[in-house]
C-alpha cells in the first residue's frame, strides 16, 4: 500500500471524527501524478470553517495503530482490522500532493495512540511543522491533542494550527469508564483544554503562525454509555464558560462489528440534532442552561425544538414587544436569530415597526414568530400559509 492509498484508507474511516461543520463527498477530477492511480475518487469532507468559508478538508490519521481499547471504536486495540502508519515526511508530502491537485485545501490530523500520547503528539506536530516550515503550507490545519500531551507540545500545536481539539468523549467519569475502561481519568483529558486556555491568557497571539491563537473544540460520543442530555450540556456549558471552547461536537454512536458495543442500537439522529440546537442556544442565543427544558430523566424533547419549547412555556402569555425588546429578549423569540435581531434594532431607530411584513423582509419566518410577539402592543395579524 503506497502513501496515498494509506491516506485514502484513513480518510474513509474518519467521518466519526467531528472536526468542523461538514458533509462528506468525494473529490472529482484534478488528479495529478500517482493520484490518477487511485481506483476510486478520494473521500473529502466539505467543511464550513469558523470564518464562514467552505473548503474541501482532508480528515486523516498519523496512524491507525492504537493501544487503547475504547469499547465503541473501529481502531480499538485487538480488533482485527488493517493498520497503517505514516511518518511525518510521508504524510506532509501526501497532503501537499492533494493540495496541489486541488483535492484538499485543508487538513484535520488525528491519530491512534501508538507509543503513548507524548510520542504520538510529537509525530503530529512534526507533520504540521514540515507543512508550515518546509512547504510553506498556508491552508487550514486542525490538530488533535492527544491524551497525556505535555504543555510544551500543546503550545507548539497552537503555534501551527488554526484549530486544536481534544476528545473528551464523555461528559463525566462514569460515562467515560463505560466508553473507554482503560483510558485516562476524565480530569486528565480536561488538562489539555486548561493548558490551551492558559496559553491564550499568558502568551501574546503574534507567536502563533496566523498571529492569532487557534480556536478549540471537543467531541462527545452520544448514545452508548447512558449519559443524559443534561450531563452533556452541563459539561459543555462549563467548558464554554471557563475554557472558551468554540464548539462541542456530539457524535452519534453507531455500532461497529467486533467491538464490545456492537450489539447496542445506533443513536436516534433527532437526539443529536436537539443537542446541537441546545448548544447554539447557549452559545449564540444567550440562554442559560437553567432555561432549557429537560424531562425527568434529564433528556431533551425529541419532538420539539428546545427554543420553541421554552417560548411556549414562557412567551405565550407574555409576548415580546418587538418595538421595545432588548437584543437578548429578541433572541428568545422562535425564528429570530442574532442577524435578524440586529436588523430589528437598527430599523427601530427610524420608527416603530407596525407591519409584520417588515419582519418578513428581515428574514424572520413569520409562521414561527407571530404568536410570541407584539407589534406596538398588538398581536400581529397573520394568515398561515397552506404548508406553514
Amino acid at each position: 500500500m503506497d502513501v496515498l492509498e494509506k491516506l485514502k484508507a484513513f480518510s474513509v474511516n474518519m467521518p466519526f471524527e467531528a472536526a468542523e461543520d461538514v458533509h462528506i463527498s468525494s473529490a472529482q477530477g484534478g488528479c495529478q501524478d500517482s493520484l490518477t492511480n487511485l481506483k476510486e475518487t478520494f473521500p473529502i469532507t466539505h467543511a464550513h470553517l469558523p470564518n464562514g468559508k467552505t473548503i474541501p478538508l482532508l480528515k486523516t490519521l498519523q496512524t491507525s495503530v492504537c493501544e487503547n481499547d475504547c469499547n465503541y471504536c473501529c481502531f480499538r486495540s485487538g480488533r482485527d482490522t488493517p493498520r497503517a502508519s505514516l511518518i511525518p515526511d510521508e504524510l506532509a508530502g501526501a497532503i501537499m500532493k492533494l493540495s496541489s491537485a486541488g483535492i484538499a485545501k485543508g487538513v484535520f490530523l488525528s491519530s491512534g495512540i501508538a507509543g503513548g500520547g507524548v510520542r504520538t503528539q510529537d509525530r503530529i506536530i512534526a507533520t504540521a511543522e514540515i507543512l508550515r516550515e518546509k512547504y510553506h503550507y498556508q491552508e487550514y490545519i486542525h490538530l488533535k491533542i492527544m491524551p497525556g500531551a505535555e504543555k510544551d507540545q500543546v503550545f507548539r500545536a497552537m503555534q501551527l494550527a488554526d484549530r486544536v481539539s481534544i476528545n473528551l468523549e464523555a461528559p463525566n467519569e462514569t460515562s467515560l469508564t463505560k466508553l473507554a475502561p482503560h483510558k485516562l481519568h476524565f480530569e486528565a483529558l480536561l488538562a489539555p483544554l486548561r493548558m490551551i486556555e492558559d496559553i491564550r491568557n499568558h502568551f501574546p497571539p503574534h507567536l502563533a503562525w496566523g498571529k492569532a491563537w487557534p480556536s478549540s473544540c471537543t467531541q462527545f460520543v452520544v448514545g452508548a454509555a447512558g449519559e443524559t442530555d443534561l450531563d452533556l450540556l452541563q459539561t459543555t456549558d462549563q467548558l464554554r464558560t471557563h475554557m472558551r471552547i468554540a464548539r462541542a461536537y456530539y457524535s452519534k454512536f453507531s455500532p461497529v462489528i467486533d467491538t464490545p458495543f456492537e450489539g447496542l442500537p445506533p443513536l436516534n439522529p433527532w437526539r443529536q440534532h436537539r443537542l446541537y440546537q441546545a448548544f447554539f442556544l447557549l452559545r449564540d442565543y444567550r440562554f442559560d442552561l437553567e432555561e432549557i427544558q429537560f424531562d425527568l430523566r434529564g433528556n431533551l424533547d425529541l419532538a420539539k425544538d428546545p427554543k420553541l419549547a421554552w417560548a411556549e412555556h414562557n412567551l405565550l402569555a407574555s409576548p415580546v414587544e418587538i418595538n421595545r425588546a432588548s437584543f437578548e429578549q429578541l433572541l428568545k423569540v422562535p425564528g429570530i436569530g442574532p442577524i435578524s435581531a440586529r436588523k430589528i434594532l437598527s430599523a427601530r431607530r427610524y420608527g416603530m415597526i407596525r407591519d409584520i411584513s417588515i419582519l418578513r423582509k428581515m428574514g424572520v419566518p413569520i409562521g414561527r414568530a407571530s404568536k410570541f410577539i407584539l407589534l406596538n402592543g398588538f398581536a400581529p395579524a397573520y394568515q398561515p400559509g397552506l404548508f406553514s
